[in-house]
C-alpha cells in the first residue's frame, strides 16, 4: 500500500486528469484503508477482509461510504490492469448501499429578494464611492447576482478569470468537476450590471491576476470569504435558516424546475455528468406540488 498509493495517485493526477481536490479524497480514503488492513500484503487482501472494512465504514453516511467505497475500487482496478495485483478481490464481493434521499434545502423567492435588497442597500448607504467598502459592496452585490442568475458551485465562482467572461458580461465559461467546460447565458440586465461594474472598479487587480473576483489584499477571493458573505447577508435579512452559497445553486434549479424548464438543461447548467443527480430536484417539485395540493385545493372552499 506504502508503494503503490502514489502510484495510483500519480496515474490520476496525469493520466486521468483529476483535480486536486478529487485527489485528496482519493488520498484520505486510502490511507484510511492502509490503517485497517495494517501491514498485510497487497496480494494477501480477500474478501474477507473487504467486507470488514466495508463494516466498518457503515458508521458514515451512504454517499460517503459509497465514494469510499468506489476509490478502492479504482485502486484495485489499476493495481490489477499494471499486473501489480494477481487477483483483484472486488471481482468476489458484490455490496449495494442504499442512498437515504435528502432533499436539497432551497430559498423562496421572496427570501432571496430579501438578500438581494440588502445586498444593495449596503451599495446605497456607503457615501465615500472611493473608499474600499463600497468597491466591497459592488463585488459582493455581484457575487450574490451570479450565484442566483446561474446556480454556479462557490469553487467555480472563485476560479473564475476575465477570460471566462464573455460577450458583453452576457455569456460566463464554467470550468466544473473534471476540468469539464459548460457555457453559462447571463440574460438578466441587472446581473450584467453588476457584473461589469465589478471588473470596473477592481479593474487594476482583476488584470493582474486574471480571477475576477478580489479580496482586499488583491489576490482571488477564498471560498470561505464567500461562504461568511451568504450567511452575514442571510442573518441580517432574518432568514433564521443555515444559508450556504449551494443553497443558491439548488433554488436555482428548482425554481428553474417548477417553471416546467426541461431536466436535461438543468442538468448542462448545473454541469452535472449523470441525469440521476439532477434527478433529486424532482423529488423537490413533488414537494412542493404536495404543498400546493394542501393549501390551494379547491376541494377545501367546500365545507361538506
Amino acid at each position: 500500500m506504502t508503494k503503490n498509493i502514489p502510484l495510483f495517485l500519480f496515474h490520476c493526477k496525469i493520466e486521468k486528469k483529476l483535480n486536486s481536490k478529487t485527489l485528496k479524497a482519493y488520498e484520505t480514503d486510502l490511507r484510511q484503508f492502509k490503517e485497517f488492513i495494517g501491514k498485510k500484503d497487497i496480494n494477501h487482501i480477500q474478501k474477507e477482509e473487504l467486507k470488514a472494512y466495508f463494516n466498518e465504514l457503515s458508521k458514515y453516511a451512504s454517499k460517503t461510504m459509497k465514494r469510499k467505497i468506489a476509490t478502492l475500487k479504482a485502486f484495485f482496478s489499476y493495481l490489477e490492469f499494471e499486473d501489480i495485483l494477481e487477483t483483484n478481490p472486488f471481482r468476489k464481493v458484490r455490496i449495494k448501499i442504499k442512498d437515504h434521499i435528502i432533499l436539497p434545502k432551497t430559498l423562496s423567492i421572496t427570501e432571496i429578494e430579501k438578500i438581494l435588497k440588502i445586498a444593495y442597500s449596503i451599495k446605497n448607504r456607503i457615501s465615500n464611492k472611493n473608499s474600499y467598502a463600497y468597491r466591497e459592496a459592488i463585488r459582493n452585490i455581484a457575487i450574490i447576482e451570479l450565484l442566483f442568475a446561474s446556480g454556479i458551485r462557490v469553487s467555480e465562482l472563485c476560479h473564475l478569470k476575465t477570460t471566462d467572461i464573455m460577450n458583453n458580461f452576457s455569456l460566463i465559461k464554467i470550468f466544473g468537476k473534471g476540468n469539464k467546460e459548460r457555457i453559462i447565458p447571463i440574460t438578466n440586465k441587472a446581473t450584467q450590471s453588476a457584473l461589469r461594474e465589478n471588473y470596473k472598479v477592481f479593474k487594476g487587480p482583476i488584470d493582474k491576476h486574471s480571477y475576477f473576483f478580489i479580496n482586499r489584499q488583491g489576490n482571488q477571493l477564498s471560498q470561505q470569504s464567500v461562504r461568511f458573505l451568504v450567511k452575514k447577508l442571510a442573518v441580517t435579512a432574518k432568514i433564521n435558516r443555515h444559508i450556504t452559497p449551494h443553497t443558491f445553486r439548488h433554488s436555482f434549479a428548482t425554481l428553474l424546475l417548477e417553471e416546467d424548464a426541461d431536466i436535461r438543461y438543468i442538468q448542462h447548467l448545473l454541469g452535472h455528468s449523470s441525469i440521476t443527480v439532477t434527478q433529486i430536484y424532482t423529488h423537490v417539485n413533488e414537494r412542493k406540488k404536495k404543498d400546493l395540493m394542501t393549501l390551494k385545493n379547491p376541494r377545501n372552499m367546500i365545507s361538506i
